[in-house]
């Protein structure tokens, strides 16, 4: 198990975390306080706060994902 720590400042950005999780096969959680929802879930994504930091925890390896949750990392937005 993996976490990392993540900001999805937009819905569009909310759409591409989606999207890069649907390629995996394995299961992502987003956690926000004590609400959970399926990463692969547009709705359910698209439900949490999109201002605040969202812990991803996933159970796999893919590179592509990975990349992606660096390039959203949440150390990156509260450093600018």
């Amino acid at each position: 198990m993996t976490q990392k720590r993540i900001v999805l400042p937009t819905v569009a950005d909310a759409k591409a975390f989606v999207a890069a999780a649907m390629k995996c096969d394995f299961d992502i959680n987003v956690f926000y306080n004590r609400v959970i929802i399926d990463a692969k879930s547009i709705l359910g994504v698209l439900s949490l706060d999109l201002t605040k930091v969202l812990t991803v925890e996933f159970y796999g390896e893919n590179e592509e994902f990975e990349s992606f949750l660096e390039e959203k990392a949440a150390a990156k937005y509260n450093a600018a």
